[in-house]
């Protein structure tokens, strides 16, 4: 193995081999949502990636390029750090669904002007999108989904070791088309919802031709934030069910991804 001498003995040769592995991982820590949020500290998921590291030396067969420096290696770690980012971008797609339902149901409600930061991104995010997204991250973790995830990017060495040939555009194709299953579920989550309020507003706008007298901002905007709420408590169990098939269909998304 052609590589730099550090001077550390016999061990040199495995840590090249473990900075190789966890290039992948590394990238797919990065992309994850869960762990890769701004509240994870970056030492804690080279901590991770370089354990799991340590495990796929040992339990899988992993052969890495001999010539670290030649240019077919730099390829292939490129292609290592695509394969981990599409592992953690498709579970990225399915955390995003959440909130792209939740931006739909406050602007009807009235409340896209609740907004809260956002412990992942670090950005501005509506109110029930954060509480959407608890719900998605707490289904996620009672599923298992971290652990079968972790596995899955395990296993991903077994179907493409290190220097194998990934198609970058049929995976890209798979990626965008869980993409679109993804807004029609954030669709499907937010329709329930929008319906009701599209009533209400309705109605509204019929006893505000009938009585031009009443104030329509005072009427409309309190009766459709009752009307929204209670058209969330009655839809949990829905949304639980989308929720559940959601974070099913992410790991299972993930895996196709690198199917060979």
């Amino acid at each position: 193995m052609t590589l730099p001498d550090f001077g550390i003995g016999a061990i040199e040769d495995q840590l090249w081999v473990l900075i190789f592995l966890m290039v992948r991982i590394g990238a797919a820590l990065m992309a994850a949502p869960l762990f890769g949020a701004r509240s994870v500290p970056v030492e804690v998921r080279i901590v991770i990636a370089g354990a799991v590291g340590v495990f796929v030396m040992n339990w899988l067969p992993v052969q890495v390029p001999a010539d670290m420096l030649a240019i077919e290696t730099i390829l292939a770690l490129l292609t290592e750090a695509v394969i981990g980012f599409t592992l953690g971008f498709v579970l990225q797609l399915s955390f995003a669904v959440p909130l792209i339902a939740a931006e739909q149901i406050s602007g009807t409600m009235g409340m896209a002007m609740a907004t809260a930061v956002d412990p992942n991104s670090g950005g501005q995010s509506g109110a029930l999108g954060q509480v959407f997204a608890i719900m998605l991250t707490l289904v996620f973790l009672a599923l298992g989904g971290h652990l079968l995830w972790l596995r899955l990017v395990v296993e991903s060495y077994n179907l493409f070791p290190p220097g194998a040939d990934w198609n970058v555009g049929e995976r890209g194709w798979l990626v965008a088309s869980f993409a679109s299953q993804a807004l029609a579920t954030a669709v499907a989550i937010a329709l329930p919802v929008t319906l009701v309020l599209l009533l209400v507003q309705i109605v509204t706008g019929v006893i505000s031709r009938s009585a031009p007298s009443l104030n329509l901002f005072a009427l409309g905007l309190p009766a459709g934030v009752l009307a929204g709420l209670a058209a969330l408590i009655a839809a949990v169990p829905l949304l639980t069910d989308h929720f559940v098939t959601l974070a099913e269909a992410a790991i299972e998304q993930a895996g196709l991804a690198v199917q060979p």
